[in-house]
């Protein structure tokens, strides 16, 4: 049975991430025009992000925004002709993991 490396499974991840963020912007498109709106949407929405399911999508948010930046630096360094040996890119693809968690977690809990 076959199985992907890290790598494979990092690039596909990358892609999908760029996808669920473009769909991100047009919801955050609808909240500022809910807020634009006046008080009462303001409050309706204030409502609607309390919702546990709500926030569980601004958590995937968050984190598909640091996963998808630790992606892009790792792609300046491949850029610069650096990292393409197998260790070494397995290497980076661990440190962006890791790197995507901690910052989604300094996000969430800063806010």
């Amino acid at each position: 049975m076959y199985k992907l490396p890290l790598t494979a499974f990092i690039s596909i991840t990358h892609r999908l991430t760029g996808i669920l963020l473009s769909a991100g912007l047009l919801l955050f498109v609808l909240i500022l025009s809910a807020l634009a709106m006046g008080e009462a949407s303001y409050l309706t929405l204030q409502a609607v992000l309390q919702f546990w399911l709500i926030k569980l999508i601004y958590w995937g948010f968050v984190f598909a925004l640091c996963f998808h930046a630790c992606h892009g630096v790792r792609h300046l360094f491949w850029d610069a002709g650096y990292s393409f040996d197998k260790e070494t890119l397995t290497r980076y693809a661990q440190i962006e993991l890791i790197a995507a968690c901690i910052l989604t977690l300094v996000i969430l809990l800063a806010v």
